[in-house]
């Protein structure tokens, strides 16, 4: 049915679209630029958050999104506004993260001219293209519902990456002329049968099969689960796939793909189900490694199926289509799997032996953890020592329960990430952890969870410096250098945005203080100690 906003302005009109795509909340600051935005927010009934800088935003939206499936809707404003805001698209591109950010940009006759004029970029929508998946300029009003359906449909049918439209300031306010209802967001792709029943064949004779489940088999996880069990297939997920099949499933070894044991089992499968995982760098920690067994790749993104790894049955289809398709075509009583629960125990015990005194202290401050939260608990982590072993080790039982900043690798994801997960996530309780340097990346947005009094707890690995780069510099015989700096006292910081605070220097005093933490609701900060922990 068509729908005209006759009277009402582009940005008024935007609004309303939004909402009828299903969008409820948006993450932005209002600007001088975007201001006629904010007409249309004002008594929408949507729910929008003020971060503290455009980064907060993104970042929010991502937790949002991943927590939800939804996408994370963002307005900023021109030139700062988008350049603040690209760190956390380029997060998102990298972890195929669906995300519409909608930026004002310079009036049309404006663009490109370089006429000085406040907030000017060179090219705008060039710089948003470098992190996205689409990025467009809306010229006239009736551009703008065609750009809205255009990523919608690209959020559904293709790899979920973040969208880009700029609405210049003339644009945002003239009269929303033309058509402006929701577009059809289109159908999943569907697997070629004939492709669905070489994978079967492949996987019913195999001895050895393994199942190695990223990020985009989130939406097939009840399938996976039931070709893992049919198949008495060894499950290795990747960091973006992790519960997908759960951690505690006798036949799960967890993210432990860039480790020497498991990349020897990876290269001894003689049949390999790769679903929605780009088998890349991060998730390896190598450039390429050999794969000598057949491999069964079944991911969204063509291009995918076409790289270095190629694969012998390529499957290009939504992951949660495929997978239900090749169960319904294996056989009922299983395949020839010699493999089975000890198989994956004596993996993981092996990896365990073999790990540095290091690991095996952040293994028991994961165990506390686990023992002190739900287990329904939602863990948003940064780039720290501790979440890395937590990619690891941190038992989850259902996707969206562990989100890592894996592929991009950013600072600061981890509180405004857990902020828009936190509003996605209903009443289940959410964690962000995070070091005590890249913490102080995104600090500000403390400010936002007091300001929502969400029940948001916040831990923090406090191994008094950049460890990681310390580790690597020795790897490399580079004597240390700017990787102490001095860290603001954590209690006083966290009183001073109105969060409770507590101390944890013993791994009993961890799990103690999680728990009550979390029974405690609003916002909380545990500390651990990390120097006092051995």
């Amino acid at each position: 049915m068509t729908k005209t906003n006759a009277g009402r302005s582009v940005g008024q009109a935007l609004v309303a679209l939004l909402k009828d795509y299903g969008v409820d909340t948006i993450f932005g600051i209002p600007g001088v630029h975007n201001n006629e935005l904010y007409r249309g927010l004002l008594n929408s009934g949507m729910h929008h958050v003020l971060p503290r800088h455009e980064q907060g935003a993104g970042f929010m939206a991502d937790g949002y999104a991943r927590a939800t499936g939804k996408p994370g809707v963002c307005f900023t404003i021109t030139g700062p506004g988008l350049t603040n805001i690209m760190t956390p698209l380029g997060q998102a591109y990298s972890d195929s993260v669906p995300m519409l950010v909608i930026s004002s940009a310079l009036d049309v006759k404006d663009l490109g001219q370089g006429r000085g004029r406040l907030h000017e970029i060179q090219d705008q929508r060039a710089a948003a293209a470098t992190v996205t998946g689409m990025a467009a300029t809306a010229y006239a009003p009736e551009d703008v519902p065609e750009l809205l359906a255009k990523a919608f449909a690209g959020f559904r049918t293709t790899r979920p990456r973040p969208a880009y439209i700029e609405i210049p300031i003339d644009v945002l306010s003239a009269e929303a002329t033309g058509n402006w209802s929701a577009g059809a967001t289109g159908a999943v792709p569907y697997p070629d049968p004939a492709a669905i029943a070489r994978a079967a064949q492949l996987l019913a004779g195999a001895e050895r099969p393994l199942i190695i489940a990223g990020g985009g088999a989130v939406g097939a996880a009840q399938g996976l689960r039931a070709i893992t069990d049919r198949l008495s297939a060894i499950v290795m997920p990747t960091v973006a796939g992790k519960g997908v099949v759960p951690d505690d499933h006798a036949l799960s070894v967890g993210a432990i793909m860039a480790r020497g044991h498991a990349k020897k089992f990876i290269s001894n499968a003689d049949v390999i189900l790769a679903v929605g995982t780009e088998l890349a760098e991060t998730d390896f920690w190598e450039e390429w490694i050999p794969i000598k067994g057949k491999l069964i790749r079944i991911d969204i993104d063509s291009d995918k199926l076409a790289d270095r790894y190629g694969g012998d049955v390529a499957i290009a289809a939504d992951a949660g289509v495929a997978v239900d398709a090749l169960l319904a075509a294996l056989p009922e009583g299983g395949g020839k799997s010699k493999l089975g629960a000890e198989d994956a125990a004596a993996l993981k015990q092996k990896l365990e032996d073999t790990e540095e005194p290091d690991r095996t202290i952040k293994r028991k401050v994961l165990a506390a953890l686990r023992e002190g939260l739900p287990d329904e608990t939602v863990l948003v982590t940064d780039m720290t020592t501790l979440a890395y072993a937590g990619n690891e080790m941190f038992p989850v039982a259902e996707p969206r329960r562990w989100m890592h900043p894996n592929g991009y690798g950013t600072l600061g994801y981890a509180l405004p990430a857990a902020i828009g997960a936190k509003l996605g996530a209903g009443d289940a309780p959410v964690v962000a952890v995070a070091g005590d340097y890249g913490f102080q990346y995104t600090l500000n947005e403390l400010a936002v969870a007091t300001e929502l009094k969400q029940s948001l707890t916040v831990v923090l690995w406090n191994s008094a410096g950049l460890q990681a780069i310390m580790d690597d510099m020795d790897r490399k015989e580079i004597g240390h250098i700017a990787t102490n700096p001095v860290n603001p006292d954590f209690a006083k910081l966290a009183g001073a945005y109105g969060f409770g605070y507590q101390l944890a220097d013993s791994f009993e005093d961890v799990t103690r203080a999680v728990r009550e933490a979390v029974a405690a609701g609003g916002p909380q900060f545990v500390e651990i100690d990390g120097t006092a922990l051995t």
